[in-house]
């Protein structure tokens, strides 16, 4: 099969690096040559975005690209999910490096050239489609780094599993999907995983820039849902019922006592939020039920199940105060996104290798959620994040992941595949 010019520039690159230069002057050097290849993957997919478990065409591009490099592809895990396998030439630990796929259900504004114009169906409805939390420059920045050290893997001890995964934000109502399903099906034990790392662009981190955190970085995601019934009326009439309006409306309040008085917010941040109440057709009825829903977020599992706990009691002795029933049911989500601090002081040095001691930064808590958080159940777990802000810009300034109007600069997503390199070498 004939090469491509890319990966002819990458060969060159290695053939003619000398023997003086550092293994990180070496990776450093390839991932620059490599950023235009970089660049251009991320837009192309950020152009043609798909939703979760529906990343068919993503994962035909990607496979197609690991085939060409002699790695080995398997597709199809997790509905849509890609897992390539590069063997090094001599024994050695085995590597995860993790990259998302999906967009989300937005129609972006962001003016730039390559702006998403696809919609499709999500949950019954029509939705634009859009990469709205950077899900296209993780795939990029493992790309470029399958390309580099595909090409060093005569140098390689051990084996590394590229894993694309889809449905990250969630698969579609009725549908399972996403790192739970992944590592249901095997990825993590054939080969058997020994230590997995993933990446996440953050708009609001300078390029050139990584943060990390020990211990808890990412809150666990929960959601709960609650049905107040009460007995309905005339309007007009209150005190000939049990208005479940009004006891719904003492619950939500209730419940931000559990964070503010309850909770011990030294050790670790947490959040109640009710995001959604429906309730009544008219004005002039009290209606028999009202559904209130909303998501759970913590950094500590203890603190998780506490809350989880008092979720429920506060919502039934209100609604019993009122002569009203509460019928609280809670789904687990993701579960904290843990870093092994062992695996962060072992990787750190990597990290400064990648971007020197100055660009690297510690991350404070965020209450957002990832599912690579399941990952770290089967073997030790490093996930940081990379900078997507451009220079000068006050971060306060940056827009929001999730948002209509999303946007990083893409100018310096080599820092991610210097990254991942590193960390593979160093490690083995």
């Amino acid at each position: 099969m004939r090469k491509n010019v890319f990966l002819a520039v990458v060969a060159v690159t290695f053939a003619t690096a000398g023997f003086g230069a550092s293994r990180s002057a070496e990776i450093a050097k390839a991932a620059q040559d490599i950023l235009p290849k970089v660049i251009e993957w991320r837009r192309h997919i950020h152009q043609h975005p798909e939703l979760g478990n529906r990343e068919v065409k993503t994962a035909e591009y990607i496979a197609n690209h690991l085939k060409k490099l002699g790695i080995e592809v398997k597709t199809g895990v997790a509905k849509t999910g890609v897992v390539g396998v590069l063997k090094g030439k001599n024994p050695g630990p085995v590597i995860g490096l993790r990259a998302d796929m999906d967009a989300l259900p937005l129609t972006e504004r962001a003016k730039v050239s390559f702006a998403s114009k696809e919609r499709a169906t999500y949950n019954g409805q029509d939705v634009g489609v859009m990469h709205a939390c950077g899900h296209d420059s993780h795939v990029a920045m493992l790309m470029g780094t399958a390309t580099v050290l595909a090409h060093m893997k005569d140098k390689l001890n051990g084996s590394v599993v590229f894993i694309f995964q889809p449905a990250e934000e969630g698969a579609p109502l009725g549908e399972e999907g996403g790192a739970r399903v992944m590592v249901q099906e095997g990825v993590m034990d054939a080969p058997k995983i020994d230590a997995i790392f993933g990446i996440h662009i953050f708009s609001y981190l300078e390029i050139g820039k990584i943060a990390y955190r020990a211990g808890a970085m990412m809150a666990s995601a929960d959601e709960f849902t609650i049905r107040v019934k009460g007995k309905p009326t005339h309007g007009a009439y209150p005190w000939a019922g049990v208005d479940p309006v009004v006891v719904s409306s003492q619950i939500v309040l209730g419940l931000q006592t559990i964070v503010s008085r309850q909770t011990e917010l030294t050790k670790s941040p947490a959040v109640i939020t009710v995001a959604k109440i429906n309730g009544g057709i008219r004005n002039n009825i009290i209606p028999e039920e009202v559904i209130m829903s909303g998501t759970i977020r913590t950094l500590d599992s203890d603190m998780r199940k506490d809350i989880q706990s008092k979720i429920k009691m506060t919502a039934q002795k209100i609604a019993e105060s009122a002569g009203a029933i509460a019928e609280v049911s809670i789904d687990p989500g993701y579960p904290v996104t843990f870093n092994s601090p062992e695996l962060v002081k072992k990787t750190l040095p990597s990290l400064i290798n990648a971007v020197g001691q100055e660009n690297l930064t510690e991350a404070e808590w965020t209450t957002g959620a990832e599912d690579f958080s399941y990952y770290g159940s089967k073997a030790p777990a490093f996930f940081f994040g990379v900078g997507g802000m451009p220079k000068g810009k006050n971060s306060k300034e940056a827009t929001p992941h999730h948002s209509p109007d999303f946007y990083i600069d893409d100018s310096q997503l080599d820092v991610g595949v210097k990254a991942f390199c590193n960390i593979v070498f160093d490690f083995s």
